[in-house]
């Protein structure tokens, strides 16, 4: 919109929404305003016989074209492929030898179809569809013309309003002669071009319908008569179909019957088309990543962990602090005192111990006090010895006694990747260690565990217990 346009409609807006609301005095024509609902349904039915033609032509075509993929459908079913895609020849014809020829003959059927429609098409396109978009240009230039006439409407209306308002008014102004002068100047010229516009429409809008009304009549009967000779070429083309693989003399729903034999029992009967996607029941592979046994590794590599766990506190309590004295391994031992009961029977494998042992004589090596409960670990060399035995002179309060420890929680370790099917599930991933926080005997039903501070249920054939 240019600029002068803009300055219009804004100049309109007030006139515009008086004459929405029924505001004021606003001009009216009936006799313009029947020539104007004719003119909109005939723009109307213009168009819809212009969709109505583009539709039909698409439809046919796209008939002909489904018919076309279903027989290539057909001959890929009843055709599998056998061998290398990139080498023709190791195809073999395994399948229905009769149903791929009937497919490549409809095929051909159909080919031909197309040729013999294709000339019909264009016959619609030039007779029906090319000209109806001809009268459609013709009436949106009218329709423009319309929209002009309805703005010169309110250009008469806002002019003429404008200037009864300043010729009521009693004591006028110079300034206000002015104003009534322009005022009237410029609702003579609104007026001229309304009634320019508004009496050209009427004169000329009714012989515009009767010559649509000419023209659009031998439209439609000019399609019909198309139409009726498309579906007499389809129906003649369809009915001397001779293809000996269809029974066209009996029923169609007893002629599939009778070829589909026990096919459906059949494939009813396979295993694979039972699949159901509710939660498994049974416990899959134990394939993990690689081909490798999942279970097996799982064991295996929590098992070292437990060793390695185990064996820290052994190395660190022969390294910073021996450990107590027990029934040594190395020769001389049966000259120790045993140790009382409290004490826990720990046997020294580590090399520093062993040295000592093999460095020093027995004799140098005094038998440790006897204590409720020992300070520290004895030991093993000769210097440090009056300093164990000074440190046993001391009295040692008693340790405070040891809380009760709390069960140990059970904890199961995931063999495959499980994603929560419905609420309450607990997702996870292989190798991650779950808390168990309720479980069955049965592995194969549902337990309820907590990973991540996360706890719902999940299947107890897809972890393993530690």
């Amino acid at each position: 919109m240019s600029w002068k346009g803009f300055t219009k409609a804004l100049a309109r807006t007030p006139q515009t929404l008086r004459s929405k609301f029924n505001v004021g005095e606003i001009t009216k024509d009936p006799i313009y305003e029947d020539a104007g609902r004719r003119f909109k349904s005939l723009e109307t039915e213009a168009k819809k016989l212009a969709e109505d033609a583009k539709k039909y032509t698409d439809a046919i075509n796209g008939l002909l074209n489904h018919q076309i993929g279903f027989a290539d459908a057909c001959i890929e079913i009843y055709k599998p492929i056998s061998g290398r895609a990139s080498d023709p020849e190791s195809y073999e014809q395994e399948g229905n030898a009769e149903g791929i020829e009937a497919a490549e003959a409809y095929k051909e059927i159909v080919y031909d179809l197309q040729k013999n429609l294709a000339s019909e098409m264009d016959v619609i396109n030039t007779r029906i569809v090319n000209p109806t978009g001809e009268l459609l240009k013709i009436v949106k230039d009218v329709d423009k013309l319309l929209l002009k006439r309805d703005h010169k409407q309110l250009d008469y209306d806002r002019h003429r309003s404008s200037f009864k308002k300043l010729q009521e008014k009693k004591d006028k102004s110079l300034k206000d002669e002015k104003k009534l002068y322009e005022a009237e100047t410029a609702f003579e010229q609104s007026s001229q071009e309304y009634e320019y516009y508004n009496e050209m429409l009427k004169e000329e809008l009714p012989k515009l319908f009767a010559l649509a009304q000419s023209f659009i009549a031998p439209l439609f009967q000019g399609f019909y008569y198309m139409q009726l000779n498309v579906y007499y070429v389809l129906y003649e083309k369809m009915s001397h179909c001779e293809i000996q693989y269809f029974d066209f003399n009996t029923d169609i729903l007893e002629s599939y019957e009778r070829r589909r034999g026990d096919v459906k029992d059949r494939a009813e009967a396979l295993t694979i088309t039972k699949f159901k996607t509710a939660k498994p029941t049974y416990k899959r592979p134990g394939m993990g990543p690689g081909g490798k046994d999942a279970t097996a590794s799982s064991s295996s590599s929590f098992s070292s962990k437990r060793e390695e766990a185990a064996a820290e506190p052994s190395s660190s309590t022969a390294t910073d602090i021996p450990p107590p004295y027990s029934t040594p391994s190395v020769a001389g031992a049966s000259d120790y005192s045993t140790p009382s009961a409290g004490y826990q029977t720990v046997q020294t494998t580590t090399t520093t111990t062993e040295a000592a042992a093999a460095q020093y004589p027995q004799a140098a090596f005094p038998p440790p006090p006897v204590m409720p409960q020992p300070a520290a670990a004895a030991v093993t060399t000769p210097v440090a010895a009056p300093v164990a035995a000074a440190a046993a002179a001391v009295p040692v309060p008693p340790p405070a006694p040891a809380p009760a420890a709390a069960p140990a929680a059970e904890h199961v370790v995931a063999l495959y990747d499980y994603a929560a099917q419905a609420a309450g599930d607990l997702s996870f991933h292989a190798g991650d260690r779950i808390e168990v926080v309720s479980r069955t005997d049965n592995q194969n039903e549902w337990w309820i565990g907590r990973l991540n501070g996360a706890q719902g249920q999940f299947p107890g054939n897809y972890v393993q217990l530690e």
